[in-house]
């Protein structure tokens, strides 16, 4: 005996300890604690070398020939013809006649490990060996075979859920406890037929299901309902069989065949819906439910969990101290399914306990290491589904495994969990038990209209090969960060929609005379009845307390640049520039001239596209805005007048800032183009020469990706929708002074005259109106041919766009990859055009001053700017972080704000850092040496720093009293918050 404890030790078979109770219960508290998002930024590694690779399928769902050779009838087979039940699993994918066609699909995945089950039935038709039927033995003994062959090794299922219909109809299935001594009968024979080529065995598969939903919901075989305390009974006699089966192994066959086995049991996730402790004791109590009701019999203590005990009593069925060390440490790993399946989806409330179901495989198997002892867990069931309409392309399929592949991978690397395999689910599509034929969980296509059952490989298929060939996520030298830094004259700006406009100088125009109460707290109150003499000054931009603030919340982050946006209806009101709004210009004026002196460089949008108002001037508002033809030269003509106003202070101007918007039509867009080449012809011949400045427009160019990079039909359509949303506007300007060839090849097919056509004069006026390609870049998202209803289609461009669900959303992805391939994009259509990324932020909550994700957002999406710039060539100028602050742009500033008090957000201190250091210098290597900036002007630093009082004295009665003439600057004090 001794002998034989050290040879299953050699092994490295699981051991149970007693488990600290609730020991899962740090779980939420850890993963809250965490770096975000930097914790859940995708990790780039690989698993183990002995990591287990494998797929996976159930008998009833793929076999068919439910009534050949001698296999005798299922529950399943029963459960199917019942009520109003029309379809069966009677063929399913046919595999029983189609071993070669399966074989073939797995040797193409290239996976370890093929995880099937028996069918009970087609061994023991009745279920009893009695019944013993050689030609359906022979089958399985053939598939074994042939996995061999191609050095695959099986991992065998003894019941997943087919339970044959003679026991349930005879003795009430699992209700009886005489099944235990049948099934352990049924997995002797199993054992001793197929033993010497298995090494992992699962006895039962998922018996929360079995038993609360076959004994209980009655949404599966048997259908048995209307006894709430029967699917416990049921459990018990799960457990006492498993365990049963597993004695007879360890005693009679693992010594010569040297195998594993455990049962399969699958969980949900679940998040507490508060904070509070009691939340996270009733998502303990959630999982103990689902999980634990079987997990803790076999791995801890040979008993149920408390919780579930205390909550239903006596209809819970309790385990003799002879069952209990029965059940006890019956498992050598710990099998466990995750995904779409019945212990998912709860069906109703019922356990979750006022909790928050969640998706999250990581999370769970962390939570089964902290709660039952580190055990080795083989992950034998995981994946996700599409509806049953859809063919070879299942992008929804493929990235929720990307996703839970990932998560496993963390669960290695990060968090010391250990995992030794993953399963993918399904290996073929089938008969999805409750779903019937309405989804699809297969990596392979199955054809149910041919003959021969025909299989196909679907994306995800292709994708899971990829990943098991490169034992998970290698990192490649384009995931890496980048050192080095941006060149010396790099314009490092920030940008905003608009700015804060005050035209009062409110502090020379208030007559009120104020008590500085100096005894006390140094407060000025305001002294009733006495007013000041009338000041007799020439106004000076400083005078402006809102323009001071603004220029000094600017310099603090230290850019060099700083892009805003006028506004037309404001300064033209009535439309003619004639007759301008001087008090706005004048605001303007000075804001772009304190700039200057703050050693900031004006960057100026004359027109900001937004959804919410149009911005044109009254009467082009209500006269059809952008369709009227006279709205390109009124352009023009605002574009002069804020030229020959603002020109000596901007020496870059923006026409347009994001035109193409995919509400504007494209003759709105064409109108717009002319706009913008009018307004750019007139800086060219008309101030150019005295000013000096560069004009171009901005484009929105968030990153389009196609779904599956490695198929080219998806390329295609990534193509077709750049066209769309970049060139549709860049081309004219920056390419051949038309739309793109493939936007209007495309229309075209589609018998649309909607895309405007160039003349010739109109063609040369657009054409070449730029001095350089300026970008708005915030996001990347997917875009695949195939169609499936729980995504957003895009049926005119033929395309349904998608995210990566391993992506950081925030509520847009988080892909700082998508600027660099942006930037390239730019650089493999206009060559050597200089660049800047005009704007680039990430919305966050205002509230989150430690604002973590804007300061890995900055960090990441500018090292992937340093990567264009200094790997790839991109003639890269500039790049501006979008926003200010949270006032004017709400959720994306770096300047928070808490009543009238303005905080400094974690992300400016960094973002200032970057720009300080003009990158992310290499580490030990000579400084960049580049000329300093000139310092501004000494009036300017004593205007924005220091208050200005003047005082006049009174005496009266005996008493002293200092009286302030408010000359004074109250600069909003800034706070940083970390």
């Amino acid at each position: 005996m001794k002998a034989l404890l050290t040879f299953v030790t050699f092994l490295g078979f699981f051991t149970p300890v007693t488990a600290k109770p609730n020991a899962g219960l740090k779980t939420w508290g850890r993963f809250n604690r965490l770096p975000y998002p930097g914790d859940k930024a995708f990790l780039y590694d690989t698993f183990p070398k002995d990591f287990i690779w494998a797929v996976g399928t159930a008998a009833y769902q793929v076999e068919g020939a439910f009534e050949k050779d001698g296999k005798g009838l299922s529950i399943w087979d029963t459960f199917t013809r019942g009520g109003t039940r029309m379809i069966t699993g009677d063929v399913g994918s046919d595999s029983y006649h189609n071993i070669n066609a399966d074989i073939r699909a797995i040797k193409q995945l290239g996976v370890s490990h093929y995880r099937f089950s028996l069918s009970w039935s087609r061994i023991f038709p009745n279920g009893t060996r009695g019944s013993y039927n050689e030609i359906g033995t022979n089958y399985y003994r053939t598939l074994i075979k042939k996995l061999k062959e191609i050095r695959v090794e099986p991992v065998v299922t003894l019941y997943h859920w087919d339970l044959p219909d003679h026991l349930q109809q005879t003795l009430g299935g699992w209700s009886n406890p005489e099944v235990v001594g049948i099934f352990k009968d049924y997995a002797d024979f199993c054992f001793q037929a197929f033993g010497d080529d298995v090494k992992y065995w699962i006895t039962i598969d998922n018996p929360f299901v079995v038993a609360r939903h076959g004994y209980g919901t009655g949404v599966v075989a048997p259908g048995i309902k209307n006894d709430p305390d029967l699917p416990f009974r049921v459990g018990h006699n799960l457990l006492k069989a498993h365990a049963a089966a597993w004695h007879l192994y360890n005693r009679h066959y693992r010594p010569r065949q040297h195998g594993k086995l455990s049962m399969a049991l699958a969980s949900h996730w679940i998040k507490p819906s508060r904070t509070r402790l009691e939340s996270l004791r009733e998502c303990q109590c959630s999982l103990d439910h689902v999980l634990g009701w079987f997990a803790r019999p076999l791995f801890t203590d040979g008993d149920y969990p408390p919780c579930m005990k205390s909550r239903l009593g006596s209809r819970l069925p309790s385990f003799t101290p002879e069952e209990s060390e029965q059940v006890k440490g019956t498992a050598d790993f710990f099998a466990l399914s995750h995904g779409a399946a019945l212990s998912f989806h709860l069906i109703n409330d019922s356990l979750k306990f006022g909790q928050q179901e969640d998706l999250d495989l990581r999370m769970l198997l962390y939570w089964v290491n902290a709660e039952y002892d580190n055990p080795p867990i083989f992950v034998v069931q995981s994946g996700w589904y599409v509806l049953g309409n859809t063919k070879t392309k299942d992008p929804k399929h493929m990235y929720y495994l990307k996703r839970f592949i990932a998560e496993a991978l963390k669960s290695i690397i990060i968090d010391g969990v250990n995992v030794i395999g993953y399963t993918a689910w399904s290996l073929i599509d089938g008969f999805e038990w409750h779903r019937e034929y309405g989804i699809r969980r297969g990596l392979y296509y199955v054809d149910f209209n041919t003959p021969d059952m025909k299989r196909e490989p679907k994306t995800s298929a292709t994708f899971y090969r990829n990943v098991i060939q490169s034992n998970g996520f290698p990192e490649l030298p384009e995931n890496r960060p980048v050192q080095g830094a941006f060149p010396c004259d790099f314009a490092w700006g920030v940008s905003a929609n608009s700015i804060q406009v005050e035209t009062t100088p409110t502090q020379f125009a208030d007559p009120n005379v104020y008590l500085w109460n100096i005894s006390n707290n140094g407060e000025l109150l305001k002294l009733e009845g006495f007013s000041a003499p009338p000041l007799h000054r020439t106004p000076h931009c400083a005078d402006y307390a809102t323009i001071r603030q603004q220029v000094e919340e600017i310099r603090q982050i230290g850019v060099n640049h700083f892009h805003f946006s006028l506004n037309w209806s404001a300064l033209v009101p009535t439309g003619d520039v004639a007759h301008p709004n001087t008090t706005l210009l004048g605001y303007y004026r000075c804001f772009a001239r304190q700039l200057l002196q703050a050693n900031v460089t004006p960057v100026v949008t004359l027109w900001h596209h937004t959804r919410q108002r149009s911005s044109l001037p009254a009467p082009l508002d209500t006269a059809n805005r952008w369709l009227n033809s006279k709205t390109p030269e009124a352009f023009a003509d605002y574009a002069r007048l804020c030229y020959r106003e603002l020109g000596a202070y901007v020496k870059i101007w923006i026409t347009l800032n994001e035109p193409n918007d995919e509400m504007v039509s494209y003759q709105e867009g064409h109108e717009m183009l002319r706009a913008h080449a009018l307004a750019w012809r007139a800086y060219d011949s008309e101030f150019r020469y005295a000013q000096g400045g560069k004009v171009s427009l901005a484009l929105h160019m968030d990153w389009v990706e196609p779904a599956f990079s490695f198929s080219r039909k998806d390329v295609e359509p990534a193509k077709r929708v750049l066209d769309f949303c970049i060139g549709w506007f860049a081309e004219p300007i920056f390419g051949s002074g038309d739309y793109p060839v493939g936007m209007r090849s495309w229309l075209r097919q589609l018998n649309s005259l909607e895309l405007p056509v160039f003349n010739k004069e109109v063609r040369q006026l657009v054409k070449g109106t730029y001095d350089f390609f300026a970008i708005s870049h915030f996001s990347t998202k997917l875009v695949t041919h195939a169609k499936e209803d729980s995504y957003t289609y895009t049926a005119m461009l033929e395309v349904q766009h998608m995210i990566d669900t391993t992506w950081i959303m925030s509520p847009r992805p988080v892909v700082p990859w998508g600027l660099r391939k942006a930037l390239n994009w730019v650089k493999e259509h206009y060559s050597d055009v200089p660049v800047y990324v005009m704007a680039n932020g990430v919305q966050e909550d205002p509230a989150r001053f430690k604002d973590s994700l804007r300061v890995y957002y900055l960090y990441n999406y500018i090292n992937e700017a340093l990567k264009a710039y200094t790997l790839d060539g991109v003639n890269l100028k500039g790049y501006f972080a979008y926003a200010l602050n949270d006032q004017r742009d709400p959720g994306f500033g770096l300047y928070g704000q808490v009543h009238e008090e303005v905080i400094v957000k974690a992300s400016l201190s960094n973002y200032r850092n970057i720009i300080k250091h003009n990158g992310f210098p290499i580490q030990g290597a000579e400084p960049q040496l580049c000329p300093s900036l000139a310092p501004p002007c000494r009036s300017c630093h004593v205007l924005g720093k220091s208050p200005v009082v003047g005082f006049l004295t009174l005496v009266g009665s005996g008493v002293l009293i200092t009286l302030g003439l408010i000359i004074y600057y109250t600069a909003k004090r800034h706070k940083e918050r970390y």
